[in-house]
């Protein structure tokens, strides 16, 4: 089952990963796509994707890396903003691969953990369920406003995604940090493995 922010939130995976040559081979498949099935947030990744074409290549890897590979406070894993490096973190891992398989879906990726925010994208594009993007929204605002501040390109993205969800941002980090706090409203919205194409699936 699909959802009007599918295509949104497709692209924000494809986006997410590291930026190889298939990107920007692809990119005029992601501006189609877009344009076919256009929602909230389909603009900030058209900014996104102007970048990617207007960067040096080996510039954007570079870029990437120093974004997330170098600072915790702008991690794409999301039990890592609830848990760290804790015991409780494997229990929450266990807990995203059930709800994949709850809805039909097998995290069969062996170099990523299920909670790798790409993979979480690509399964609510694929299946329409907003409940891992729900759950973690603190931990989106969050890496949101610190890819913000980092004057990131890729904050188009998060800014893209959080427009796909119910209610309105956190105005700055504070509100984001007094979120994180208290949780998210909890509500379940709601046949591949990831790594399948994801474009082909959601705009058919």
């Amino acid at each position: 089952m699909t959802t009007p922010h599918a295509v949104v939130r497709a692209a924000v995976a494809r986006c997410l990963v590291h930026p190889d040559d298939d990107l920007r081979a692809g990119l005029g498949l992601l501006r189609a796509a877009l344009d076919e099935r256009p929602g909230p947030g389909a603009g900030r990744v058209r900014a996104f994707l102007d970048h990617v074409e207007a960067t040096d290549p080996g510039r954007l890897r570079q870029e990437y890396v120093r974004t997330f590979d170098f600072t915790g406070r702008r991690c794409l894993y999301l039990t890592w903003w609830t848990d760290g490096d804790t015991r409780r973190r494997g229990r929450s891992l266990v807990r995203f691969k059930e709800i994949y398989r709850e809805h039909g879906w097998e995290y069969a990726d062996a170099e990523e953990l299920p909670d790798f925010l790409p993979a979480v994208c690509e399964f609510s594009a694929l299946t329409g369920s907003d409940t891992l993007l729900r759950d973690h929204r603190p931990a989106l605002e969050l890496l949101r406003f610190a890819l913000i501040e980092a004057d990131s390109p890729w904050a188009h993205l998060l800014e893209a995604l959080v427009a796909t969800l119910p209610g309105a941002s956190p105005r700055d980090r504070a509100a984001a940090q007094a979120m994180a706090r208290s949780g998210p409203p909890r509500e379940d919205v709601g046949l591949a493995p990831y790594g399948t194409p994801l474009l082909e699936v959601v705009t058919r």
